[in-house]
């Protein structure tokens, strides 16, 4: 809402008050961003989720064999 004399804004919040939310904000926002990237990155190289040349068979063959050797030890 606007002051009597015309002057404010709708958060209520002053210029120099807007200016360091904003500041604030943008700064923890590009950090979440670089977060996220780096968090993306890594999962690819540790598990790609595009399949290979082989398609997804090759992703298959890694699984049963991951399960196979832990039946063995359940067993």
């Amino acid at each position: 809402m606007a002051n009597s004399d015309g002057k404010g804004s709708l958060s209520g919040l002053t210029e120099n008050e807007a200016r360091e939310f904003h500041g604030i904000f943008m700064s923890s926002f590009i950090m979440f961003t670089v977060v996220a990237i780096v968090a993306h990155i890594l999962a690819w190289m540790w598990r790609p989720w595009l399949p290979s040349a082989k398609g997804y068979s090759s992703l298959l063959d890694g699984v049963s064999t991951t399960a196979s050797s832990l039946i063995t030890y359940v067993a």
